[in-house]
């Protein structure tokens, strides 16, 4: 009997988006039960989908709990072996599902695939969300094949491989069930922003793989919720990211990086305020004072065992940026 395969589009107030993407995923995904889990909407996106997509499964979260609280509420009403989490805001294309079902069914230890993602509106560069693969560099600071920072690489086949990464995008996120409970789900503390990375550090903890295959591709806009510009997107990425590796991190290197991290960041507010005003240097703040308010939970939900070489690329901010 084949394996069951979950699309799971998780929603709030995003109609345009379900009416833009919608018909593509249901055009390719025929080997997968496709779901729409609502956090709370406040135009009408339920009844469109029901005058619309009568195929479609709705699954309505009593409020809207983020990415990360959202997608916990809602899978747990889905039964199926592979969940795939995907924005709302993708294209996705023909014949994207089948290589990474491949990938799960030929090695039991790969446990999350991410496939090649493009830009929407510029076809040939990678987007921000995943782009090649998700990798992280020795002071924690998560980048991608084909993107570092906000510089985009032009796609040129350079990255049609099949490899391991250390994170996939949660804009098109493979995950085997099991492990995805067994992981408890994502944080939902994190809210949104780097709850898969988090969740895919915590299964290389246990010594799965994460995988990614450049012979599936989607398309996503980005910035369909938070743009790039957007204070709260800095707050919680900061806020996060150190959550993430105090979590994760083996105590050898967790009390010199964090507190490395916590001065870069401080450096990293007052550039954020010349260059994109007074909310992002606040944001930095509020971050920090998020992070610390954290503490206690993020301790107790730290693992029995770190990783301790979990990076790709050495001191990447500075030689990106000097």
């Amino acid at each position: 009997m084949p394996h069951k395969l979950a699309v799971a589009i998780l929603n709030w107030n995003g109609k345009n988006w379900l009416e833009k993407f919608l018909p593509s995923v249901i055009q390719f995904s025929q080997k997968a039960d496709i779901y729409v889990i609502d956090n709370l909407s406040t135009d009408d996106s339920i009844e469109f989908l029901k005058q619309n997509f009568p195929t479609v499964t709705i699954i309505t979260n009593d409020k809207n709990y983020g990415f990360a609280g959202g997608y916990n509420e809602g899978l747990k009403k889905i039964d199926a072996d592979y969940y795939c989490l995907l924005n709302s805001d993708v294209e996705v294309t023909e014949n994207w599902i089948d290589p990474v079902l491949e990938l799960f069914e030929n090695n039991s230890e790969i446990v999350a695939v991410q496939p090649k993602i493009l830009a929407y509106d510029n076809k040939k560069f990678f987007e921000f969300a995943g782009a090649g693969g998700g990798l992280i560099d020795n002071l924690g600071y998560p980048y991608c094949r084909g993107r570092v920072f906000d510089d985009l690489k032009e796609d040129k086949g350079q990255y049609n491989d099949e490899t391991e990464i250390f994170w996939a995008s949660g804009c098109c996120f493979f995950i085997r069930s099991k492990d995805f409970w067994e992981q408890k789900g994502f944080d939902a503390r994190f809210f949104a922003h780097q709850e898969e990375i988090d969740l895919c550090w915590r299964l290389i903890n246990t010594g799965k793989k994460i995988f990614y295959t450049g012979k599936s591709t989607v398309y996503h806009v980005g910035g369909g919720t938070l743009n790039k510009q957007s204070a709260q997107k800095t707050y919680l990425n900061i806020r996060n990211n150190l959550s993430m590796m105090l979590k994760n991190l083996p105590f050898p290197k967790l009390i010199w990086l964090i507190f490395f991290r916590l001065c870069l960041d401080g450096i990293a507010g007052i550039y954020f305020g010349f260059k994109h005003g007074f909310p992002h240097l606040w944001a930095v703040v509020r971050a920090h004072f998020g992070f610390y308010a954290q503490l206690p939970g993020t301790i107790k939900l730290r693992q029995t065992h770190q990783k301790a070489n979990f990076y790709q690329s050495k001191w990447l901010i500075f030689r990106h940026f000097l």
